[in-house]
């Protein structure tokens, strides 16, 4: 049986009309994509240009593109899904009726959901991550239809027709090299949590003089952030000389940058090979799921074990094979960003499994300062509060402070690509991640996702287990004397996603820490953005790209500084 959800008050409901408004779209699939019935997000996608498909337009920016979602269920083959005025949910529009007069490319697109029976006894519907690190509009196994231009004019009666009749096709596994070398563990803790086979996977970068050196045992560096294809910024070969460098990075103002980013993976490829870098092991961990790219690298209420999963499964395992110490002192963790808070987060978590923790430009340490929202004082998380006047909350800025979104805008783009928390997007995830699970089976939201309203119970939930400074700050007498030396965090000082607020509270804690002091480092990029990792010497378009050779030479000076008595620092010093 058929059946289109409709946003209801209970999930964030969808604007009232008083009719079902003049434009409408009647979405299928053919049967060559599936013979199966589907659920999932069906998203009907709009641009004002063909500079690239319509699903590769799709964001919260100033040059964001038109999307509308509405949930199915048993869609099948050749059932006409109406999409109109009364069932779609939009951005930056909310209504069909509100989609200015001009010609359009259209799509559309089924971010299709698989049902899990999860431990706790809930079924959910979510999309599983075929491979890509979820995103929905390169996700293998979704359907679309190609783009069509159309000429619209919502106050007419008009009906476009749009066929599903192409499908993204499967991701091409990387193959192993001499350096780089890939591993992929079903986990028993994930599994038993979802009720189906669920994965781990991590690229390992290998020293130079692995193979050569088979009685070598090497420390193990976890480089955390956003899920990796391959291994990132190492190239074993220098840019072609003729490529095309008229690429142009209107973050940073340059042109040439794609090849810029591969002349320094070549670099770093480089000095790998040098005979004074450090011998480490490097690791980049693949924990998509159904929520979004990454997990987190902790348990959660509503993803599951995944912070065990990784220490206990994944992390034996790799040191096993690749031969690793295997011991805290020879393992340390950094990242920006999404990277940046696991970096902490897991040394917070794991304290004894750590030796250092760097942490650039973190996701909100203090969500007194989730980002520029206090969601234990603050009533709303889209505007400040004022008796007579009505002031959006920003989301995003540039170094100058020039504003690009606001937080209703950020999260309404959320709203239109998932309900329940499966847009697969930022806020989503911080909500599926740090939230108690609903009754439902899905996460209790932080705040209403239409009106921004904030709900203090989920808020005092989300403080006792992953506001990291209040959790320093409450377990200090225990968790100082295992952290002394090991926290080290940077921020630019104009973070786009003005994530060095929280940083300002962190520092603010630790500077006051005592018996023992913290003994570690706080520091700030003048004017730097997000991705700033403690390089006063170099533009932030190219420091963002050096974590590996910012921090491994810190790492070694820890090492021969805090190993142990009888420690192995010998056989992987060559």
């Amino acid at each position: 049986m058929l059946v289109v959800v409709v946003l209801t008050t209970l999930q964030c409901s969808s604007p009232s009309s008083s009719s079902s408004g003049n434009i409408s779209f009647s979405i299928s699939f053919t049967k060559e994509m599936s013979d199966q019935v589907q659920d999932g997000r069906l998203l009907l996608l709009l641009a004002n240009n063909n500079a690239t498909e319509p699903r590769f337009q799709i964001g919260d920016g100033l040059s964001a593109q038109l999307v509308f979602g509405v949930d199915v269920e048993g869609m099948k083959p050749g059932d006409n899904i109406v999409v109109d005025e009364a069932s779609a949910f939009g951005f930056p529009v909310q209504h069909l009726s509100e989609i200015p007069k001009g010609d359009y490319y259209v799509q559309a697109l089924i971010n299709r959901y698989e049902t899990f029976k999860l431990k706790t006894g809930h079924t959910v519907k979510l999309p599983p991550d075929q491979g890509e690190g979820q995103h929905w509009e390169s996700k293998p196994g979704n359907f679309y239809s190609t783009p069509t231009k159309v000429s619209i004019d919502a106050t007419q009666k008009q009906t476009v027709t749009l066929v599903m009749d192409q499908k993204i096709p499967a991701i091409v596994e990387p193959k192993d090299t001499k350096y780089v070398r890939h591993i992929k563990i079903q986990s028993k803790l994930l599994t038993e949590f979802w009720g189906k086979p669920m994965f781990l996977g991590a690229h390992v970068l290998l020293p130079e003089g692995f193979d050569e050196h088979p009685d070598a045992h090497y420390p193990l560096m976890i480089y955390h952030g956003h899920f990796p294809s391959d291994f990132g910024g190492f190239r074993e070969t220098p840019p072609d000389p003729k490529m095309d460098t008229t690429d142009y990075a209107a973050r940073f103002g340059i042109y040439g940058y794609n090849k810029f980013q591969e002349q320094e993976a070549y670099n770093f490829y480089e000095q790998w090979k040098g005979k004074k870098f450090p011998r480490f092991i490097i690791i980049e961990i693949q924990h998509a799921n159904p929520y979004y790219d990454d997990s987190y690298a902790v348990n959660s209420a509503n993803l599951g074990p995944y912070g065990d999963a990784i220490m206990k499964e994944l992390l034996p395992e790799i040191e096993t094979k690749f031969r690793g110490i295997g011991q805290g002192w020879a393992r340390f963790t950094y990242g920006g960003s999404t990277g940046g808070w696991e970096a902490l987060a897991v040394q917070m978590f794991y304290p004894d499994d750590f030796n250092g923790c760097f942490a650039a430009c973190p996701d909100p340490v203090d969500f007194r300062s989730y980002c520029l929202v206090d969601i234990y004082k603050d009533k709303n998380a889209y505007w400040y509060d004022a008796p007579f006047k009505k002031v959006p909350k920003p989301s995003h800025r540039n170094y100058l402070g020039q504003i690009q979104s606001t937080m209703q805008e950020s999260n309404h783009l959320e709203l239109a690509l998932g309900t329940h928390s499966r847009s697969g997007q930022q806020w989503d995830i911080w909500e599926a991640v740090y939230s108690p699970q609903g009754e439902d089976g899905y996460p209790k939201r932080i705040f209403d996702k239409l009106t921004g309203d904030i709900d203090p119970t989920v808020a005092a939930y989300w403080k006792e287990h992953y506001d990291l400074r209040h959790i320093l700050e409450r377990d200090w007498a225990t968790l100082g004397p295992k952290l002394q030396g090991k926290i080290h965090i940077y921020c630019g000082d104009m973070d786009n996603y003005y994530l060095n607020n929280a940083v300002y509270l962190m520092e603010n804690f630790l500077k006051k820490t005592h018996s023992p002091f913290y003994k570690g480092e706080v520091d700030y990029g003048d004017r730097a953005e997000h991705c700033w990792n403690g390089d006063h010497d170099n533009p932030n378009y190219v420091s963002r790209l050096r974590y590996n050779t910012q921090y491994l030479p810190k790492i070694l000076k820890r090492i021969q500084e805090s190993a142990p008595k009888g420690a192995d620092l010998k056989s992987w010093r060559y």
